[in-house]
């Protein structure tokens, strides 16, 4: 029996490949998907709220995608933001397979995918989204907050969408704590068992 998650930076199980319909903003599109990575049957849940409740992207700079998967919130952000650079950002490298084989699919040329050890050490970012992964643990999902958060612009948000009954509210107030004069959190929306939590870069 394999042992893996879709935080393994290397499946080893049979990719599988599988076609989805799915609706990527407001159109809908096929995408490619595979197991051993994060919610191949569909868009999860969680991502769909954080598509519903997020306002538009910032239509230029550089937009990151933390923790990829195959790729709905970034196919998102490179459609509403065809003058921006999407960085996608995820461990997984099939993940990260699949969404450059979705973008490709759907004509998007301003998506990078990439590890995070490959992002450039100097790039900012206008706007951070991200359905992040709850199960690496605290200590990987704090460490992993504490490496992007702060290279958000001034004046810039952050969109982070979490299970209430995962800790979202304790996930908050640790953020704030984190971050007292850098960011103010707030609960931007609650919608099937999911916060929204937006925070402002000051």
């Amino acid at each position: 029996m394999v042992t893996e998650h879709y935080f393994s930076e290397m499946p080893a199980s049979d990719a599988k490949l599988r076609q989805l319909r799915v609706r990527i903003a407001g159109r809908e599109v096929e995408v490619t998907t595979a197991s051993g990575v994060f919610s191949p049957e569909r868009i999860d849940v969680g991502t769909q709220v954080l598509l519903a409740n997020t306002p538009a992207p910032p239509p230029g700079g550089n937009l990151l995608d933390l923790g990829c998967g195959w790729g709905p919130i970034a196919l998102t952000l490179a459609t509403e933001s065809p003058h921006a650079t999407v960085w996608a950002v995820d461990v997984n490298e099939r993940a990260l397979d699949l969404l450059r084989r979705n973008a490709e699919s759907l004509g998007l040329t301003n998506i990078t995918a990439a590890t995070p050890d490959q992002v450039p050490d100097d790039i900012r970012f206008m706007t951070v989204w991200s359905n992040p992964p709850i199960r690496v643990g605290k200590n990987e999902l704090h460490a992993m907050l504490e490496r992007w958060l702060p290279r958000l612009d001034h004046d810039t948000e952050a969109w982070l969408v979490v299970a209430k009954n995962l800790g979202a509210d304790s996930l908050q107030r640790w953020l704030q704590g984190r971050f007292p004069d850098e960011f103010t959190f707030v609960r931007a929306s609650t919608n099937k068992g999911f916060r929204v939590l937006r925070g402002r870069r000051r």
